[in-house]
């Protein structure tokens, strides 16, 4: 059974906006570092973005720069990634993953084998 799960993928026109949330039960997001990554068929695993434990740091993939936007809802327990502006190039599969209280500068946090927990991914479809 996944620790995360996430939710909010879906279909949406290039151009469009879309919001993915990843959540958990059985643990506080917030004392976790958590990253978002994605995978298209064919491709290998991306990290798209990242959020250190407690807010404060986090960190974005150059293709998804000034489109996405990585946040935390203490309140609800879940991290959030609002993609706006999506290409047909951003459908994939998006994953979130936790490490607990580690964080790692410039792009090693947005390296899969950081993280030790896997959610099961939602599917994005940026299609006309």
């Amino acid at each position: 059974q996944s620790h995360l799960v996430e939710s909010g993928g879906g279909l949406v026109q290039p151009g469009g906006s879309l919001r993915v949330s990843c959540g958990a039960s059985r643990f506080t997001l917030d004392e976790y570092t958590i990253g978002w990554f994605r995978q298209a068929p064919g491709k290998e695993r991306e990290g798209v973005s990242c959020i250190k434990y407690g807010g404060g740091s986090l960190n974005y993939a150059d293709s998804v720069k000034g489109r996405f936007t990585i946040s935390r809802d203490n309140a609800k327990n879940t991290v959030l990634l609002q993609m706006n502006s999506l290409k047909p190039e951003d459908t994939a599969t998006y994953y979130c993953a936790a490490v607990k209280l580690k964080w790692y500068y410039g792009d090693t946090c947005l390296g899969a084998d950081e993280y030790d927990y896997w959610g099961q991914g939602t599917q994005v479809t940026v299609s006309s």
